[in-house]
């Protein structure tokens, strides 16, 4: 009789699920309130295989800001590449954050980046220089398809592409926070004509 104990194999999961799993629990939870149990149960992980792919709580938050930067908060600038027409541009991309602060799947309200990430900068390592990165990456893409449009004549020859992209980033974040304290969706988006003529004249 063999009486050799069979190893158990490591339990196999999506990688992307589990990551965009963490971040929904970082997000509604916060780095400090997210346990450890709270990240498992949510990821469908054991510990040790948390530890094993993504290393501890601190490395898994980093990796978490990084795949929501890269994947999931890019829905507003997809909509503001994807468009042609500049005016409509940059109404799809008002549009899509506010959808994105009010109607989220997850159920949390905003951005992860301006609602968790932002308050523990300064407090976990690292944090600090990915949310600066990210705001960069932000600030240049919008920048990149203003400065296009000034080049095809659609938008005047010294319109200030840096300042503007800039602007309409932050009326983005201005959404987030409105929506956080219970502003609908209806309510920001009948201002919407005005603040595309604040970005564009």
């Amino acid at each position: 009789m063999n009486d050799t104990k069979k190893i158990g194999r490591p339990r196999k999961f999506d990688a992307d699920e589990a990551m965009m799993a963490a971040v929904s629990t970082f997000w509604t939870k916060g780095y400090d309130g997210a346990s450890m149990k709270d990240l498992t149960d949510a990821m469908g992980i054991s510990g040790p295989s948390l530890y094993a792919a993504f290393g501890d709580k601190r490395q898994l938050y980093l990796k978490a800001i990084d795949a929501y930067a890269s994947n999931d908060a890019c829905a507003p600038l997809v909509a503001f590449e994807a468009e042609p027409d500049i005016g409509k541009a940059v109404r799809a991309f008002m549009i899509a954050a506010i959808d994105y602060a009010t109607a989220h799947e997850s159920g949390a309200k905003g951005c992860f980046l301006s609602s968790c990430v932002a308050t523990t900068a300064g407090e976990v390592e690292g944090v600090d220089q990915l949310l600066a990165d990210a705001i960069k990456d932000t600030d240049e893409r919008l920048a990149a398809r203003f400065a296009q449009e000034v080049e095809l004549g659609n938008l005047a020859s010294d319109f200030p592409v840096l300042a503007r992209a800039r602007l309409l980033f932050d009326l983005r974040q201005g959404f987030v926070f409105r929506a956080r304290a219970g502003l609908d969706a209806a309510t920001m988006k009948a201002e919407l004509n005005q603040r595309c003529r604040m970005i564009l004249e």
